[in-house]
């Protein structure tokens, strides 16, 4: 079955990278997967302060759609973000169009 591969991309807020890497790590790779998806990779880039992850689930873009609307309105996404200041500054979301295969 193909699977749809969303690209995040992320600018931190000044000061917040080694915070927002801590939530993060005990965050996603708990949350997401428990909503249908699998977290393909993520990267810190503390240099230029940005993090950058992709995110998969099974079937087309429109499966996608349909489990990030239950993901955004599930009470397990809302406990991960209660009281979790605001840690990105800037959001760069999207999806793969073609991933090719290593090798």
């Amino acid at each position: 079955m193909p699977k749809t591969i969303q690209l995040r991309r992320y600018t931190l807020v000044d000061g917040e990278y080694d915070a927002f890497l801590e939530w993060w790590r005990s965050t996603m790779p708990f949350v997401r997967p428990t909503a249908g998806f699998a977290v393909e990779f993520a990267y810190g880039l503390r240099g230029s302060n940005e993090f950058v992850w992709a995110v998969s689930a099974p079937g087309d873009r429109e499966e996608f759609a349909r489990l990030e609307e239950a993901y955004m309105a599930s009470p397990e996404r809302a406990a991960a973000f209660e009281g979790v200041p605001q840690r990105v500054a800037v959001y760069d979301v999207g999806f793969v169009d073609d991933a090719p295969t290593a090798g």
